[in-house]
């Protein structure tokens, strides 16, 4: 016998499911379709205008009837299909995205940016053409809306007449044009231009789609131009732009009736088939892709990583994502989401540089193992080769370990997306399940890890030396534990600013241009550990929490409120992630803070002068996770006599330095390195400094430059407090030679 506690009474009234409101819905549409009919039928309104057109004119009763029999079930077997897809979503977990005051104008911006196209609009060709076909397709429903409705009003309240009925004639044939001249620029590309993410990705069912989306454009002219020739062309059907010329080219006039007809029958078979397959093949996309728009706000930073609970002290047993029931509701919407446009693929670093991952297949292939172990199963996200098989609900059953150890975080993959799916958060949720639970981690973060366990950061280096740099630069204070920060700023060195030589230079050049511009800052030195930014994006969650939590202790208890860093994993790991742990501070990143102190003149910039050409290389910590784009690009334009100019792939699109996500810390040997890759783009430009804003760029960006063959006094790779620095400098003794002369 039940517990009290266990009865439907004591648990109260029951929610209603997702699942169960779309089935709802689509009775209702189902319901409404047949009830017209029925409506039409019984009480047989006409209008008796002369200028105004016969829904059904030339079609029998008994078709009317089976279109209205027939449709109603179409429309309920897609509702059906509909709700066991959404059950899919259910199995995940929960994810809050309601709607809430803070948070509805981001929505509806977002909304708008997607089905406005905006992401889409970045490449031009594909952009346009789908905008051609979608917005079209949308004026085309509405106009077959407007004319049942007004088919169901009684003669007096019928509108659609007159110099309105000419005008929706208009409107209507040039929605029809638009939409089928999309349909065939959608057909050529797919099957005569074939880009590449398009080619390697297509199936027998976009020939499918494409073939009844082109159906119902050509039926649907078709029988206007019959209809039109039918009855006798009058001059009011010149406003069908489109279907009075073609009714002119009409010839076998003695079966005109018969020909109407048969067109009429193929453009409601066409309509009926492109319902039939909506829910089940890639078309679905009509209503989850906008239904995924506006749910991209989240209740987190856009470069933070969803939090776990505190690990030591969590009764949970297993971490990360190992099967569809371990992703989010959100996470598993995304995969019938997809439009499989590709466009991850194209900007992915690791797959362009012949690593085994493409952010694409993994939205895929989690949807083929949602598809085939749900309940019911569903159909996958688009068709699978019959060879393959799923005998588990495991994402590992389709996804390799190899794909998701190959992912830098760079984050292009979802700013790429135009449908703003995550499929960051997916790779980052199985590398915490491969990193805690199997301990399936490359060999090389082993010792990362075991150097930012036992040094506090993954260096190895010890913590006594932080701030051994300090030598080289007077006045730079260092608080001690347990002291409160007497100053105004903190500055975060970083692991690499402290221990990297390279890194140092950088740490060195901030502190020089602060003390120029009369910064009251100070470090922490031996009391700061690594953020654990590489534990974090390598699925350690262990780790991470360890040395954030220190942080945080150490930072509160010295009152710390101002926080300069020069490391973007840092800044972002600072900003956007500590205060899921009680960590809240004012952070900004040192080419934000060189950019203040420029436009507030606490730097002196006049004279200075830098006689180059700059290239900056965008961070992806930087610009992809956080949107800071100009500010570096001000510092550095800020110089007199200096060029900017822009790599190929620049800002949002900007290609990875190939470090992100821990990859610092792995060995790369399958296909080409990332930052060779990136490298020759960058020296391609013809400029002779590549500026950076990263320590982790400095040193990829640095020897990929060197790969290349290329020497320090032929192309120089430096920070932009480097390049800044060198200008002022150069300035200064320039004006103290005038004064010796």
């Amino acid at each position: 016998m039940s517990s009290p506690e266990s009865t439907p009474a004591a648990r109260g009234p029951r929610r209603i499911s997702p699942h169960q409101v779309v089935l709802a819905l689509g009775v209702l549409i189902a319901v409404v379709t047949l009830l017209s009919g029925i409506a039409a039928t019984v009480f047989q309104w006409h209008d008796d205008s002369p200028v105004q057109r016969e829904v059904f004119g030339n079609i029998p009763s008994a078709w009317k009837a089976v279109f209205y029999t027939v449709l109603p079930i179409v429309l309920l077997l897609g509702a059906v299909n509909f709700a066991n897809r959404v059950r899919n979503w259910q199995r995940g977990a929960p994810d809050d995205r309601s709607t809430t005051r803070r948070n509805v104008h981001r929505r509806l911006r977002d909304f708008r940016a997607g089905v406005y196209m905006q992401t889409l609009l970045r490449d031009p060709a594909a952009g346009v053409m789908h905008s051609l076909i979608y917005f079209s397709f949308l004026v085309l429903l509405a106009v077959t809306t407007v004319l049942e409705v007004n088919h169901q009003l009684p003669e007096s309240a019928k509108f659609l007449h007159g110099d309105v009925y000419r005008a929706y004639a208009l409107v209507g044939d040039v929605a029809g044009g638009v939409y089928l001249a999309g349909v065939v620029w959608a057909i050529l590309r797919r099957y005569v231009q074939r880009p590449y993410r398009i080619r390697i990705k297509t199936k027998p069912e976009h020939a499918l789609i494409l073939g009844v989306l082109l159906a119902i454009g050509v039926t649907g002219f078709g029988a206007e131009a019959y209809r039109i020739a039918l009855e006798g062309r009058p001059d009011f059907e010149k406003w069908s732009v489109i279907g009075y010329p073609l009714s002119g080219l009409v010839e076998d006039t003695a079966r005109l009736s018969g020909w109407h007809q048969g067109w009429w029958v193929a453009h409601v078979l066409s309509f009926v088939l492109f319902l039939v397959i909506l829910p089940i093949t890639m078309l679905r996309h009509m209503f989850t892709s906008p239904l995924n728009m506006y749910l991209r706000d989240r209740e987190r930073p856009k470069g933070a990583m969803k939090p776990l609970p505190n690990l030591m002290e969590t009764e949970l047993e297993s971490f990360g994502a190992a099967t569809v029931s371990d992703f989010t509701w959100k996470q598993l919407l995304d995969t019938d989401a997809c439009t499989m446009c590709g466009r991850c693929t194209s900007v992915c670093p690791a797959h362009a540089t012949g690593k085994p991952l493409d952010p694409r297949e993994i939205v895929l292939k989690t949807g083929e193992v949602m598809a085939a172990t749900g309940t019911p199963k569903v159909s996958p996200p688009l068709g699978v080769d019959p060879e393959i098989t799923i005998s588990a609900d495991s994402l590992f059953e389709r996804i390799t370990p190899e794909e998701v150890w190959s992912c830098t975080s760079c984050k292009a993959c979802d700013e790429i997306c135009p449908v703003n799916i995550e499929i960051l958060d997916k790779i980052l949720d199985m590398r915490r399940y491969l990193s805690l639970m199997e301990s399936n981690f490359p060999t090389e973060l082993g010792t990362a890890y075991r150097s930012m366990e036992n040094s506090g950061n993954p260096w190895g280096m010890s913590q006594s030396d932080r701030a051994a740099w300090t030598s080289k630069v007077e006045g730079v204070k260092v608080v001690e534990p347990g002291d409160p920060l007497d100053h105004e700023f903190l500055y975060w060195v970083g692991c690499a600013g402290s221990f990297d030589d390279k890194n140092q230079r950088v740490t060195i050049a901030m502190a020089k241009l602060m003390q120029r511009a009369g910064i009251d800052f100070a470090i922490l030195g031996p009391s700061e550990n690594c953020t654990g930014d590489p534990a974090r994006r390598s699925g350690n969650e262990y780790i991470f929490q360890m040395l954030a939590m220190q942080n945080v202790e150490t930072l509160n208890g010295m009152g710390v409120r101002k926080i300069i860093t020069q490391c973007p994993h840092c800044f972002n790991t600072l900003q956007n992630e500590y205060p899921q742990l009680g960590g809240h501070y004012e952070v900004v990143h040192h080419s934000q803070f060189l950019e203040w102190l420029i436009s507030e003149g606490k730097l002196d910039m006049q004279d200075a002068r830098l006689d180059e050409r700059v290239v900056y290389h965008d961070s992806c910590y930087l610009g992809r996770h956080n949107d800071i784009y100009t500010s570096p690009r001000r510092v550095i334009g800020s110089l007199a006599g200096v060029e900017v100019v822009e790599a190929s792939r620049n800002g949002t699109k900007g290609m990875c330095c190939g470090a992100g996500g821990a990859r610092m810390w792995m060995e790369e040997t399958i296909g080409k390195k990332v930052n060779d890759e990136r490298s020759q783009e960058l020296i391609a430009t013809g400029a002779s400094r590549i500026a950076v804003a990263c320590p982790f760029c400095y040193i990829m960006i640095d020897d990929g430059t060197k790969a290349a063959g290329k020497e320090e006094d032929e192309v120089k790779v430096a920070d932009i407090s480097m390049h800044l620095l060198e200008a002022l400098e150069a300035r200064d003794a320039a004006r103290l030679q005038t004064l010796q002369d």
